[in-house]
């Protein structure tokens, strides 16, 4: 049997440690962006006999893993037995050990058997604990700095509606708010996917439950239509529409409120400032033109009745969210992957990049900090070019990065799509989230890039 321990001290009180992991969100939390995950049935809390099954891939091959927690002690220590799965055993220990009123120690203890013979052990062992160490490496990393922003905010439970929830950012965000101890409600189109808590809209038929929207602190709206592809008229529609004409149908629904949220936290895009070179460009820059740039400006220009109505509206213009789950970095790895990476036209265009975490981070930061409303980048303090990020992806993942994508075959491709987005240049910075004290997690490409993909540096 072969056993592995990692341990951290949390600078939090092993009581409140315990009552995190018993949220609803933590196992998909603590799951690494880079480990595919499809959740296929669970029982709730982390009580002796409450279950998880999950598929997952070991290597190119599918599996289904069954766990069972068992030896429940509350604010001490539970454990995951595998009830089916790819190990001959594996049992995992979770145990919360106090230093003190206000820190305690995490520790992680994994015992397991591989499914092959001893020589096949011999050096399986190694390769399984090499991945333990970057799993929990991210899993207590990621513990620490949610934990800190919570402490940070307050602890005070929020009501908070979110549109888009299934969506990249979303699938992300929820985990992060219920994990702090807040309750959240989904607004969604598929009536059969509608929860307890959640309710139904659809902005295609100007459709929406206005009496359920009622008592919600706080909104996060994300939800629109993916920019990729080759823009026909009938996509530039759909790009526009669910965009600006969702966000008129939620704002003046919450406009109508007789208990209205206090903040509205709404998508919108550095497309705003178009194809601008190398000029730096803040929330106070003028916008671009193209037709990125008109229907962003729509789409703020959409939130102004909330902003008439009371609600303090902040426009989150989201820079290139870095995720291995999706958007453009989950489209770049396959290529990067097999050794066909490299820049698009000159390389030259600035990327303002930022990751998944601090798109959360700072969606957060919005909610709480009253002072902040109106237009703020959500970008790293330091943009890079696509060569750069071509370069820095290519080391990370150790892949070479020769090839070169022409701009004539890109237009040829995609058309006005690749002029306004994949050689676009929009060096933009977060003038408003650094005046407001917003303490970014990632601010170099490459240690971001590593912490996504499970890529530690030798």
């Amino acid at each position: 049997m072969e056993s592995f321990t990692y341990r951290s001290r949390i600078k939090t009180s092993a009581k409140d440690l315990f009552k995190w992991h018993t949220r609803a969100g933590a196992f998909e939390r603590l799951t690494p962006p880079w480990k595919v995950v499809e959740f296929l049935e669970r029982s709730n809390g982390i009580e002796d006999g409450s279950r998880v099954i999950i598929r997952t891939k070991i290597g190119p091959v599918p599996m289904i893993w069954l766990i069972e927690h068992r030896d429940y002690k509350e604010e001490k220590q539970f454990c995951d037995i595998q009830i089916k799965g790819p190990f001959r055993h594996w049992e995992h220990t979770h145990s919360f050990v106090p230093d003190g009123p206000n820190a305690c120690f995490m520790e992680d203890n994994v015992k397991f058997l591989l499914p092959i013979g001893a020589l096949g052990e011999l050096f399986g062992n190694e390769l399984v604990i090499r991945k333990l160490e970057t799993f929990f490496e991210y899993r207590h990393g990621t513990l620490m700095k949610d934990i800190k922003m919570h402490k940070k905010y307050g602890v005070k439970s929020m009501q908070i509606l979110i549109t888009g929830s299934t969506g990249l950012i979303g699938a992300s965000l929820i985990p992060f708010l219920t994990t702090g101890g807040h309750n959240i409600s989904c607004l969604k189109r598929d009536k059969l996917k509608i929860g307890e808590n959640d309710s139904y809209w659809n902005p295609e038929k100007g459709e929406i439950e206005v009496p359920k929207l009622e008592g919600f602190e706080a909104v996060v709206h994300l939800s629109g239509e993916n920019v990729a592809g080759r823009w026909s008229d009938e996509k530039k529609a759909e790009i526009e529409d669910s965009r600006v004409k969702s966000t008129g149908l939620l704002c003046n629904a919450l406009s109508k409120l007789e208990k209205k949220p206090s903040v509205l936290v709404c998508a919108s895009a550095i497309g705003f400032y178009g194809n601008r070179g190398e000029e730096i460009l803040t929330e106070e820059s003028k916008p671009g033109k193209g037709f990125l740039a008109d229907v962003t400006k729509k789409w703020e220009a959409a939130t102004g009745i909330a902003r008439k109505a009371g609600i303090r509206v902040v426009n989150l213009r989201l820079g290139v969210v870095l995720s291995p789950r999706g958007g453009a970095l989950g489209k770049m790895l396959f290529p990067f992957r097999m050794g066909l990476g490299g820049k698009l036209g000159s390389g030259g265009q600035y990327m303002s990049w930022i990751s998944i975490d601090d798109v959360i981070g700072a969606i957060y930061h919005a909610i709480k900090n009253d002072s902040l409303e109106g237009p703020v980048n959500a970008v790293s303090p330091k943009p890079v070019t696509n060569l750069q990020f071509t370069n820095t992806l290519g080391n990370v993942i150790n892949r070479p990065t020769f090839f070169t994508m022409p701009s004539l075959l890109l237009r040829t491709l995609f058309g006005e799509m690749a002029d306004e987005t994949l050689l676009s240049s929009t060096r933009v910075i977060p003038s408003k989230l650094l005046s407001t004290d917003y303490e970014f997690q990632f601010t170099d490409l490459e240690a971001s890039l590593r912490n996504l993909l499970g890529k530690p540096k030798v």
